[in-house]
C-alpha cells in the first residue's frame, strides 16, 4: 500500500511529524513502513511554462521551436522533439540550471543551429514511471490544465515534491488498504481525531429505481449489491491532483468517471465499477453464477471462458463483469458515456479469489475483496463516488438507490482481564491507560471490574478473540515499553545440544575441506531404495506418491547423490566433492511409523587438487576419501575408536571398498563405486562414503586434557614386515600398538612393496614407529627390549616376519 503524505495529512493533523519520523512511529506500532521515496527528490528549477509560439525547425523535421512564458520578464526559446507540443499549452519546463532526476543538469543549447534555454519536459522526465503515465500523454509532453499560471512551480502541482510511505501489511490488516484506515491507525499512534470526507448529494427528481433493478441469485457470494445512477455525465480528464494522487498510489489515470471509481478504492478500500448504463442493453443487473462455458470479453480485451463457480454480473441475459475481478468491454464506460451505473458490492473473498486465480487477474479490487473490506462502508463509498461524478463530471445523480441486501455485519464484541493483559505482556498497565488506548484505536469500551468488554468496529474483521486485543495494547503502549528480563534457569533456551553442535561441526569441516552441500530428495524408486542400504529393511511406499519416480522412503543417501553427481557430470563440471547430512527411513512394520536415522555421506570425483601452473594435478583416489573421513573423525574427538577392514558391498568396487567400525560395529563404508553403475551413471572413477551419524554424535568423550610439551627427544624405528597378501595393514598395526606399552606413542605406514623381489603370495609393508617417554631421554636398551616385545608380537598373531 502507497500512502501520499499530503493526502494522509487531510484526515490526521501531523502537527509537524515528518514522513520519516512517521514511517518510524507506524513501524513501531507493528506495520513495516518498507521505504520513503520523493518521486522528484533533488529535482529542482521545473516551472509552468504557456507556450506563446509553435513553429517546426527549420533544420529538422521532428523539432519545434517555441516561444515559451516562464513566468519572467521574457519569454525563452526552447526546442522541443514532443510530437504533442503546440501553441496555447500550459507545459512543465526546465530551465537552465535546472536539475532532473539522475543529477541531469539543464543548460544552455544550440540544437541545429537554433538556441535553447531550458527543456521541456515529459512526466517520464520528471521521475514518473511510464505505466502510469496517462494514455493520453505515454508518447510525449504532459499539458497542465489551463488554470496552471506561468512560472509556478511545476513538481508541486505534480505532487512529486510529496512523500509517499510504502507499507508492507501483512494480511490480516486489510484495514489499512486504504486511506482512511491508514488514518484510524495514524490517528490512534499519535493521540489525533480522524477527519472523515463530508458526503453531500444533491439528488435528482428522478429515482434510481426506475432505471435499474437488481436481483442476486448468489446471496451466499454477494450478500450486499448496491446500484446508484448518475445522468448526464461528461466524460473528461480527471482534476489533476485526483491523477496525482492515483499516480501516487500506483494507478494510471483514465478519464474522469474511471479515475473516481479508483481514487474512491483508495480512500475508503472499497472496490466500486462504473458500467456505461446505455452499453448495459438492460435495466437489470442480476447477478449469479457463470454458466460452464460462459464466455466474458474483460477489459483488458481478453475473452476468458468461465466455469460454473465463478460469480459474474449480469444484464440478466450476459456477463457483463467477473464479480470483484474486472468489468466486462461490453459495458466499459467510453468518451461517449452520458449515463454511468455505479456499482458498490459485498463479495465473499473466497469466491473472488478462485475466480482471480484461475484467470490470472489480479486487480486492485480483486486484492481488497479477497482480504475483506468493510460492510458499513460499501453504501458510504458509493455516495462519496456519486457526490465526485456529480462535481468533476457534471453529473446528476438520481434518487436514492437499488439494493440487494442480505448482510449481517455484527460488531465484534470481545471481552478480556487487565490481569490477563499485563500477564501476557509483564506488564503493569492500569485500567486508564489500557481504555485511553481502545479510545485511541476508536473502539467502543467499557470495564466492569477488571473485565473490559470491547465493541469492534466492522473495519478491523481482524480483532476477533482476546489475544488479538493483548496485542493491540501491547503495540499502542510501544513494544519497546515493555519490560526486558533475562532468561533464567539451568537450561537456557536458544543453546544447542551436543548432538546438534557436533551436527554443525561436521558440516563446517566438511565445507571447509571443500565439499559442498547438497540436500536431495527423501523420495525415490522401489529400485533405488534399497541400494547402499546400512540397515537392510523392506522400504517403506507412499499411499499416495506423485509418481513412481518418488514412492518410496530411501533407505540410503548415496543413489540421490550419485543422481546429483550424474546430473553435473552432463553439464561439464568435472570436478565435484559433494555431502549430505539427512534422513534415512527404516520401517517398523505395518501400520507403524518409519523410524528416521541420520546420515553422513559424500560424493567425490575428478581432480582433488589442481595447479595449472605448476602443473600438479592430484586425482580422488581412495585415500583422498578415507582421508575426508579421518579429518572429521579427528574433528569428532573420536579417531581413537575408529578402525577400517576391507568390504564387499553390492555396488562398491570390490577391492577398493572399506567398512568403517566405531569401536568394533561397523556404522558405515567408504570406497569406490563399481565400474558397472559408473557406466550405467555416466560417471567418472568415483569415490564415496556413507555413516551413521548417531554413534558419532551420541559418543560420550573423555575431558579434554593437556599435555606439556616434551622436553625429552624421541626415537624412531623404521621396520619392513613381510606377511602373507591376505593380512591386512590395519591388523598389523593394532598388534604393534598393543605391544608397544606406553613408551609407543605412534605407528604409520609408509611403504608397501609386492614387486619381483617378493615370494609369491606375500607382501612387504613398512611401519615408523616413535617411542619417547615424557619423564626422561630413553636410552638404547629401553628402545630395544620395546621394540623386541614388538617384532614378537606381531610375528606370534600374524606371521609377519622381518625383511631381511
Amino acid at each position: 500500500m502507497f500512502v501520499s503524505y499530503k493526502w494522509l495529512e487531510e484526515y490526521v493533523e501531523l502537527n509537524g511529524v515528518t514522513a520519516e519520523q512517521l514511517a518510524d512511529k507506524i513501524t513501531r506500532s507493528g506495520i513495516e513502513v518498507e521505504g520513503v521515496e520523493m518521486a522528484a527528490e533533488g529535482v529542482k528549477g521545473v516551472v509552468i511554462g504557456h507556450v506563446l509560439e509553435c513553429e517546426p525547425h527549420p533544420e529538422a523535421d521532428k523539432l519545434n521551436k517555441c516561444l515559451v512564458d516562464v513566468g519572467e520578464e521574457e519569454p525563452v526559446q526552447i526546442i522541443c522533439g514532443a510530437p504533442n507540443v503546440a501553441k496555447g499549452q500550459k507545459v512543465a519546463v526546465a530551465k537552465v540550471g535546472a536539475v532532473l532526476p539522475g543529477n541531469f543538469k539543464i543548460k544552455k543549447a544550440k540544437l541545429r543551429g537554433e538556441e535553447s534555454y531550458g527543456m521541456i519536459c515529459s512526466l517520464q522526465e520528471l521521475g514518473v514511471e511510464g505505466k502510469l503515465v496517462p494514455k493520453d500523454y505515454a508518447e510525449g509532453i504532459f499539458v497542465f490544465p489551463n488554470s496552471a499560471e506561468a512560472g509556478e512551480d511545476a513538481l508541486s502541482l505534480l505532487n512529486l515534491d510529496d512523500e509517499v510511505l510504502e507499507l508492507g501489511l501483512t494480511p490480516n490488516r486489510s484495514d489499512c488498504l486504504s486511506m482512511l484506515g491508514v488514518a484510524y491507525e495514524v490517528a490512534a499512534i499519535l493521540g489525533k481525531e480522524v477527519k472523515l470526507p463530508e458526503v453531500e448529494n444533491q439528488a435528482a427528481a428522478e429515482k434510481a429505481s426506475d432505471y435499474i433493478s437488481v436481483n442476486v441469485e448468489a446471496k451466499e457470494e454477494n450478500p450486499l449489491y448496491i446500484a446508484k445512477v448518475i445522468k448526464n455525465v461528461k466524460i473528461g480528464p480527471s482534476p489533476l491532483w485526483m491523477q496525482t494522487r492515483l499516480m501516487s498510489a500506483g494507478i494510471r489515470p483514465h478519464n474522469n468517471v474511471v479515475d473516481i471509481t479508483n481514487y474512491v478504492l483508495l480512500e475508503y478500500g472499497q472496490p466500486l465499477h462504473a458500467f456505461d448504463y446505455d452499453r448495459l442493453g438492460s435495466k437489470e443487473i442480476l447477478v449469479r453464477k457463470a454458466k460452464q462455458d460462459e464466455v466474458i470479453v474483460t477489459l483488458d480485451d481478453a475473452e476468458r471462458t468461465l466455469s460454473s463457480d465463478q460469480l459474474v454480473i449480469t444484464n440478466g441475459k450476459e456477463p457483463v463483469a467477473l464479480a470483484g475481478v474486472m468489468g466486462g468491454a461490453n459495458s466499459e464506460v467510453q468518451q461517449d458515456t452520458t449515463t454511468v451505473l455505479l456499482e458498490s458490492a459485498y463479495f465473499d473473498g473466497q469466491a473472488v479469489r478462485q475466480a482471480s486465480k484461475a484467470h490470472g487477474l489480479r486487480s486492485e479490487a480483486s486484492a481488497r475483496f479477497e482480504k475483506g473490506v468493510d460492510p458499513n462502508r460499501v453504501m458510504k463509498a458509493a455516495e462519496r463516488a456519486a457526490e465526485l461524478m456529480a462535481k468533476y463530471a457534471g453529473g446528476e445523480v438520481l434518487a436514492g438507490e437499488v439494493t440487494s441486501d442480505n448482510m449481517e455485519a455484527g460488531k465484534a464484541v470481545v471481552s478480556i482481564s487487565l490481569e490477563k493483559i499485563n500477564r501476557v505482556l509483564g506488564t503493569d498497565i492500569t485500567k486508564e491507560e489500557v481504555l485511553s488506548i481502545f479510545k485511541r484505536l476508536q473502539f467502543e469500551a467499557s470495564i466492569e471490574g477488571d473485565i473490559f468488554t470491547v465493541t469492534v468496529p466492522t473495519r478491523r474483521g481482524d480483532i476477533t478473540i482476546p489475544e488479538d486485543l493483548v496485542e493491540e495494547v501491547a503495540r499502542l503502549y510501544g513494544y519497546d515499553n515493555l519490560p526486558k528480563t533475562l532468561p533464567t534457569g539451568s537450561s537456557l533456551p536458544g543453546g544447542l545440544t551436543p548432538y546438534q553442535s557436533k551436527r554443525r561441526i561436521t558440516r563446517r569441516f566438511f565445507e571447509g575441506a571443500g565439499l559442498n552441500q547438497a540436500v536431495t530428495y527423501s523420495l525415490t524408486s522401489a529400485e533405488k531404495a534399497v541400494q547402499y542400504a546400512l540397515d537392510i529393511r523392506t522400504p517403506v511406499k507412499l499411499s499416495m506418491p506423485m509418481s513412481e519416480e518418488r514412492s518410496y522412503l530411501r533407505l540410503s543417501i548415496l543413489p540421490q547423490l550419485l543422481e546429483v553427481v550424474s546430473y553435473n557430470l552432463a553439464r561439464q563440471a568435472d570436478s565435484i566433492a559433494l555431502f549430505e547430512l539427512g534422513a534415512t527411513f527404516l520401517s517398523n512394520g505395518d501400520g507403524e511409523l518409519p523410524a528416521e536415522e541420520e546420515h553422513i555421506a559424500g560424493a567425490l570425483t575428478g581432480q582433488w587438487h589442481m595447479h595449472q601452473w605448476q602443473g600438479e594435478k592430484k586425482p580422488v583416489d581412495f585415500y583422498v576419501a578415507k582421508g575426508i573421513l579421518e579429518g572429521l573423525f579427528e574433528k569428532l574427538a573420536v579417531n581413537e575408536s575408529i578402525s577400517y577392514r576391507a568390504a564387499a558391498i553390492e555396488g562398491m568396487h570390490p577391492g577398493r571398498t572399506a567398512e568403517v567400525l566405531f569401536n568394533g560395529e561397523v556404522i558405515g563404508f567408504v570406497g569406490q563405486v563399481h565400474p558397472h553403475v559408473q557406466k550405467n551413471l555416466d560417471l567418472k572413477e568415483t569415490y564415496v562414503f556413507e555413516l551413521k551419524a548417531a554413534p558419532l554424535f551420541n559418543a560420550e568423550l573423555a575431558p579434554l586434557q593437556y599435555e606439556a610439551i616434551p622436553r625429552f627427544p624421541s626415537i624412531t624405528r623404521d621396520i619392513a614386515l613381510v606377511v602373507d597378501k591376505s593380512t591386512g595393514a590395519g591388523e598389523i598395526k593394532e598388534v604393534i600398538l598393543s605391544a608397544g606399552g606406553r613408551l609407543l606413542k605412534d605407528v604409520h605406514i609408509f611403504d608397501l612393496y609386492e614387486g619381483e623381489h617378493m615370494e609369491p603370495g606375500k607382501k612387504s609393508v613398512a611401519f615408523s614407529l616413535r617411542y619417547f617417554d615424557p619423564e626422561k631421554t630413553l636410552t638404547d636398551d629401553e628402545v630395544v627390549k620395546a621394540h623386541d616385545k614388538v617384532l614378537a608380537a606381531v610375528n606370534e598373531k600374524t606371521g609377519a616376519q622381518l625383511r631381511g
